[in-house]
């Protein structure tokens, strides 16, 4: 099998890396509330909902007269101010944040409904804003201005207006280390209370490109259903398959949960149990996505990836369950921003380029190959080897080349 060698890949393209916009991550803490606590932010989720039904009844009944009203959040909060004291005189009892909350999650529903009517989301028909439940809803509220998040002198805790301090199950000074706190999200997931921080980096600049004097460390990754990614040099990292391995005890699960009378504890309980299993199984999948996309951002200098249609792949019944499973949007989006933060460049290759089909070797394409052919024979020269090495070596070729212009005039490479 003959290699990609240097001389395939002096094309490279001088990578851009100007100053950009500030960089925000997040960071999720587990918090240990006590059960008077537990309450307060029960009521706080409960604050928010009742803005964003309040608000919402507001809109629809304009709407139903023809009257013609602003949905953006600074209008709709103005009309909540003025209206707050005779619509939910006990508004006091709770910080303005889980209302104000409420009603930004509306005004973003309404704005996403708006420009899905003239087709700017790219995702189709989106429906009018429904009213929350207060049963079966997700509990959450959130925090964006006053003083909150981090406690000074206190690693353990964090400041949530109205409720006080509240504690969390690790060191989360240490995770978020000098970052300001920019947003504070408050939910509730498989019965555990959870913060989601939002943090901005002190340095907005991109991280310098890596010298590693005149060797250029590259490769190309194919992502797959029966190893997560294979490398173009040959590392395979093994799909972790989280959601198909906890299979059994969800069918246990939910079997039980669908015996439990509706509206009962031991139904709300067995609820629980179920979330519980579907967060179990989305840590491990994340976990191996992070592991992977990490590595592979640390250890090579530049990154070839397909474009895949992961929306045009999930249409076969057969592939959904899988492609869902192994998250192929959320290791590109990983991937991303991970090669931005230390100096990686990230290629992308048209999602037309035929990868699994090309020889590694000659160059030659196979009119057809089907999927069930996990090893690629090549007709010309005789090349057997691996499906996915193949066509991640096709790939790291591929990203390796220059960009040209097609017919509209915007880069794009083979």
């Amino acid at each position: 099998m003959q290699k990609p060698t240097s001389a395939m890949k002096r094309g490279r393209r001088p990578v851009d890396r100007e100053k950009t916009e500030p960089m925000y991550r997040g960071v999720v803490v587990a918090l240990d509330p006590s059960p008077a606590q537990k309450k307060q932010l029960v009521g706080h989720a409960g604050a928010y909902r009742f803005a964003y039904n309040c608000v919402l009844r507001h809109v629809l009944e304009a709407r139903n007269n023809g009257d013609s009203i602003s949905w953006s959040f600074y209008s709709l909060r103005k009309w909540w101010n003025l209206q707050k004291d005779t619509v939910a005189p006990w508004w006091r009892k709770y910080s303005k944040e889980a209302f104000s909350s409420g009603i930004e999650s509306l005004s973003r529903a309404l704005r996403t409904f708006a420009d899905s009517r003239v087709g700017d989301k790219g995702c189709g028909k989106i429906g009018f804003p429904k009213f929350k439940s207060k049963k079966g809803g997700r509990l959450h509220f959130a925090y964006t201005t006053g003083i909150f998040g981090i406690i000074e002198n206190d690693s353990y805790g964090l400041r949530l207006p109205r409720i006080g301090r509240v504690h969390c199950m690790e060191n989360v000074r240490k995770r978020v280390g000098n970052r300001h706190v920019t947003r504070m999200t408050i939910f509730l997931e498989a019965g555990r209370w959870y913060a989601s921080l939002t943090v901005q980096d002190p340095e907005t600049p991109n991280a310098p490109a890596r010298s590693r004097g005149k060797t250029v460390r590259s490769v190309g990754v194919d992502l797959g259903l029966k190893s997560l990614a294979t490398l173009s040099d040959g590392v395979v990292f093994p799909n972790p398959r989280a959601l198909e391995k906890h299979a059994r005890s969800l069918r246990k699960a939910q079997r039980k949960l669908a015996r439990k009378r509706p509206g009962s504890k031991r139904r709300e309980r067995q609820r629980n149990v179920v979330a519980h299993i579907h967060r179990h199984a989305a840590n491990c999948r994340n976990d191996a996505i992070h592991k992977t996309t990490t590595f592979l951002a640390k250890t090579y200098d530049e990154i070839s990836v397909e474009d895949l249609n992961v929306k045009g792949m999930m249409r076969n019944h057969r592939l959904a369950g899988g492609l869902q499973d192994a998250s192929f949007g959320e290791f590109r989006r990983q991937l991303t921003y991970k090669c931005l933060e230390n100096g990686a460049a990230l290629h992308v290759v048209n999602r037309f380029y035929p990868s699994s089909k090309t020889c590694s070797s000659c160059g030659t394409v196979r009119t057809k190959l089907f999927l069930k052919e996990r090893v690629f024979h090549c007709p010309n020269c005789g090349l057997t080897i691996d499906r996915d090495l193949n066509a991640a070596i096709n790939i790291d070729v591929a990203g390796s080349a220059p960009e040209t212009k097609n017919a509209r005039g915007v880069l794009t490479r083979p």
